[in-house]
């Protein structure tokens, strides 16, 4: 009786070790955590099947010439059944995603033709692509001829990497790990890519990583990796795909991608622009608020329009204006689940300005921000007097007093809270 030996079994660290050093010699992304991320996003992709939710992967730089499209070329090597999309519409990505060929893995590059303030109203991809990020989403669409037509759900889970210029629509980035992609140094080296070549290489890792899925899908079901401290929510979706796929692999990756996930979740919610309510809140707590309990509008636009590294000097060309703030804060509550709305702030001058009102913003500063950074009340009148052109908010604001009452009383000297 003749016995076949066993498959030997495939080190999923060691693999996932060449799909890195694969990238490293075409690709030179940001920080060490970004090579983490797309290797292990390029082996998800072969376990589709095994999550609730995939991730979007985002190559963006504010410039051309910083890599995106190269590291969507060697993405495309290494996932399987690749399909390279650009400015491909909603309907033709769902009928092949729902297609009899298989899910493909959707390559779509210069996405900012799509997104890009340039670009028109592109809400059906938008949904498309949102829908796709969970394993129960599906796009519904009138099928047939004139009257004789019925409603056809059809799937749209499947992995998307993107690349293109600038930023994206904010539902869209939260579902996404975002790679901020620069152009490379002088002393920045890599080897020119040689698709006759190299894509046959990148091809026998595919495969490689193929097997090894198969190998491990049904621990990586099963799976339930436990998070990072402070990763929740809508990140937590993001990143346990990923985490469940280092674990499955062993070795230092699980160690190596909850350090990537902290790094680039904490970066995302840093540098990210697209939540502008967000930013906003964090602003004036931080700095036009703090220490303060009430503020007119025309004053808060001006410490905000004064403000350093931020964007509300240039909303859609012109600085922010009372109608803008306004509609920004409205979409949040007070802690009376009230919108946020300005209102009377009596001054010494007998005038009665609208303005906002810290207490009003407070349920709103807990939900959002991230917690306040650690900082005196002598740091925070300094930032304030930067902000305010060298004098106070309250020396360029003398006819109010700031009390914590509803209504400010007339004063001939102004007197911030403690």
């Amino acid at each position: 009786m003749t016995h076949t030996a066993p498959a030997p079994s495939i080190d999923g660290a060691a693999l996932l070790d060449e799909v890195e050093a694969f990238h490293r010699r075409f690709n030179v992304f940001p920080t060490e955590a970004a090579y983490v991320a797309v290797a292990l996003w390029d082996a998800h992709a072969h376990l589709l099947d095994c999550f609730d939710s995939t991730p979007r992967i985002a190559f963006l730089s504010p410039e051309p010439g910083s890599g995106k499209s190269r590291a969507l070329e060697i993405v495309e090597t290494l996932v399987p059944q690749p399909m390279v999309a650009v400015n491909a519409s909603a309907a033709a990505l769902f009928r092949a995603v729902s297609g009899a060929d298989g899910r493909p893995t959707i390559l779509f590059d210069e996405i900012d033709t799509v997104f890009g303030p340039k670009a028109g109203d592109n809400e059906e991809l938008r949904g498309f692509l949102n829908a796709g990020h969970r394993r129960s989403g599906v796009t519904y669409r009138c099928v047939g001829d004139g009257s004789n037509q019925s409603v056809q759900p059809f799937p749209s889970y499947c992995a998307v990497a993107m690349a293109g210029l600038g930023s994206l629509p904010d539902t869209i980035l939260t579902r996404s790990v975002i790679i901020r992609m620069r152009r490379r140094a002088r002393n920045e080296r890599v080897e020119p890519f040689r698709q006759r070549i190299h894509e046959k290489e990148g091809r026998a890792l595919r495969d490689r990583l193929a097997k090894w899925a198969d190998a491990v899908r049904a621990t990586v079901e099963g799976a339930w990796p436990t998070m990072p401290d402070g990763v929740t929510d809508r990140p937590a979706d993001v990143w346990e795909p990923l985490l469940a796929v280092a674990e499955a692999a062993g070795g230092e990756w699980p160690a190596r991608a909850r350090a990537a996930c902290v790094e680039l979740v904490t970066a995302a919610s840093e540098d990210d622009e697209a939540s502008l309510g967000i930013r906003l809140l964090t602003d004036l707590r931080d700095t036009v608020l703090y220490g303060i309990d009430r503020m007119p509008t025309a004053a808060i636009l001006e410490c905000l329009t004064r403000m350093d590294d931020a964007p509300w000097v240039d909303i859609g060309g012109k600085p922010l204006t009372p109608r803008g703030l306004a509609r920004l804060l409205s979409q949040y509550m007070t802690g009376a689940n009230k919108p946020i709305k300005p209102r009377p702030i009596r001054t010494a001058a007998g005038t009665v300005p609208r303005g906002y009102y810290a207490e009003d913003l407070a349920d709103a500063w807990a939900r959002y921000c991230a917690p306040p950074p650690s900082k005196s009340a002598t740091s925070a009148t300094s930032a304030t007097s930067q902000v305010n052109g060298g004098e106070s908010v309250a020396e360029a604001l003398p006819g109010i007093r700031y009390t914590p009452d509803e209504t400010a009383t007339p004063s001939t000297t102004a007197a911030p809270a403690p």
